[in-house]
């Protein structure tokens, strides 16, 4: 089993980096969740929280904001459960 996210300081940092984004209130969600959660997040949730990362900005927002929903192959049970998540940040 792979180790967790939480015991590698270079996926943390990859995972902080990667949630830079282009629009302000994107950046605000992502990183106000991630430093209430960082430490406590499975390989699912970091599994999920990468899918999300590869979206536009304003596909990404649109499922923050809750006026989409993952579709395709972010349509999985870890994904929905993790933007939950994300949409109380």
């Amino acid at each position: 089993m792979s180790a967790l996210h939480q015991d590698d300081p270079a996926k943390r940092a990859r995972l902080r980096w990667r949630s830079r984004r282009g629009l302000l209130e994107n950046d605000l969600i992502l990183t106000r969740f991630l430093d209430a959660n960082e430490a406590a997040l499975s390989n699912d949730d970091v599994d999920a929280y990468t899918r999300l990362m590869e979206l536009t900005d304003n596909d990404l927002m649109g499922l923050l904001l809750g006026q989409n929903e993952p579709k395709e192959e972010l349509d999985l049970p870890h994904v929905h459960v993790l933007l939950a998540r994300l949409r109380l940040a």
